[in-house]
C-alpha cells in the first residue's frame, strides 16, 4: 500500500471517530436538557455522579455512562405517569392498596419484589402490558401497564439498570422497545371496553385547554430510547432494522 493510500485511509478513520465522539456529546447534551425541562418527581433530577476515582466509574464508558442516565431519566417519567394515572384513575389504585399513591409508586419502584408482583401472575414486559387492556381482568390495570413498560425496558437492556464497559446492548432491542412503547400508548388513548368507555383514561380536554402530560411523558420515553438506540448502533456499526407498520393494529415486537 502506498503512503497516500495510509494516509487517506487515516484520515477516513479520525473522521470516523469524531464523527462517533460528536454523536456521543450530542446524544449526552439532549438527555440532560431533556431531564432539565421535564419537570422531577419529588424534586430529584439526574442522579450524582460518583467518585471519578471509584472503580466502578472507571469501569463506565461514555455510553455506560449515557445508558445510566438514560435508564434513571425513563424511570423517573415512569414513576411520574404512573402518579398520573392513579390520579386520574382512583379506582384502579383501590385495586392494591388503602394507602397513598406516592406509597404505591414507591413500593413498586422501590420494593423488594424483583418486579414479580402476585396480582399479575408474574407477568412482565409485554405480557402484562395486554393485560392492561384485557377485557376479563379484574386486577390493576395501571399497575399491569407500567410494570409492563418498565420490565420490557430492562429487559431491551440486557436485563439491567446499571451499565458497564463489559456490558452489551442490542440496539435493535432498544429500538424495538421504543417502538414497543408508541404502540402501548395507542392502547392506553384507544383500548376500550365493552361499554365503549376507555381502560384507563388519560388526558383532559376542558374546552379550549388540553393536559396534555401524559404524551409528554411518554414522548420522553421514545425519544430517548431512539436516541440510546441509534448511539448503540453508531458505535457498534450495526444497522437498524426500521419496521413501519398501522399503530392500531401492530402487534409488540421482540425484545
Amino acid at each position: 500500500m502506498q503512503r497516500s493510500d495510509q494516509f487517506y485511509l487515516g484520515v477516513i478513520t479520525i473522521k470516523k471517530n469524531l464523527n462517533f465522539v460528536c454523536l456521543c456529546f450530542l446524544a449526552v447534551s439532549l438527555l440532560i436538557g431533556c431531564a432539565s425541562q421535564v419537570p422531577a418527581l419529588n424534586g430529584k433530577r439526574l442522579p450524582n455522579q460518583k467518585d471519578g476515582n471509584s472503580f466502578g466509574h472507571l469501569m463506565k464508558s461514555d455510553i455506560d455512562r449515557l445508558a445510566d442516565i438514560e435508564m434513571h431519566e425513563n424511570t423517573e417519567s415512569l414513576k411520574a405517569l404512573m402518579t398520573k394515572l392513579y390520579k386520574r384513575n382512583p379506582r384502579e389504585l383501590k385495586k392494591s392498596t388503602s394507602g397513598t399513591v406516592d406509597e404505591m409508586v414507591g413500593w413498586v419502584f422501590d420494593g423488594d419484589h424483583q418486579w414479580n408482583f402476585e396480582s399479575l401472575s408474574g407477568y412482565q414486559g409485554t405480557e402484562a402490558i395486554y393485560l392492561a387492556f384485557k377485557a376479563d381482568y379484574m386486577g390493576d390495570r395501571v399497575l399491569a401497564f407500567i410494570v409492563g413498560l418498565q420490565t420490557m425496558l430492562i429487559k431491551a437492556r440486557g436485563g439491567k439498570t446499571e451499565f458497564f464497559i463489559t456490558d452489551q446492548v442490542d440496539p435493535q432491542s432498544v429500538y424495538n422497545s421504543a417502538r414497543n412503547i408508541e404502540i402501548a400508548a395507542w392502547k392506553l388513548s384507544n383500548a376500550r371496553d365493552e361499554a365503549g368507555q376507555l381502560y384507563l383514561l388519560t388526558n383532559e380536554i376542558q374546552g379550549k385547554d388540553q393536559n396534555l402530560s401524559f404524551e409528554r411523558e411518554i414522548g420522553g420515553l421514545v425519544g430517548r430510547s431512539d436516541l440510546y438506540a441509534i448511539t448503540l448502533s453508531e458505535k457498534s456499526q450495526r444497522g437498524l432494522t426500521r419496521f413501519t407498520q398501522a399503530v392500531a393494529t401492530a402487534m409488540f415486537l421482540p425484545i
